[in-house]
């Protein structure tokens, strides 16, 4: 009984650590990549919002702001 339980627990250790290990792989898209059919669309017309911008205390932040906001 509590040979199983040993193995079961060494098991969801060795599974954990696996999708742990395998979240440090590089990102499926770069910065400079195409996130929607629209930014070619705003990058013509230089209405283009950068992904990530700088905040006061030089922490990289979402441009959430920028990107969801109406176009002039």
């Amino acid at each position: 009984m509590i040979r199983s339980q040993r193995s079961n627990l060494c098991l969801a250790a060795l599974a954990l650590a696996t999708l742990a290990l395998s979240g440090c792989d590089k990102p499926l898209l770069s910065e400079s990549d195409e996130r929607s059919p629209f930014d070619r669309y705003d990058t013509v017309r230089n209405q283009y919002a950068d992904q990530y911008q700088t905040d006061e205390f030089g922490r990289r932040r979402p441009n959430l702001r920028g990107r969801l906001l109406p176009k002039d």
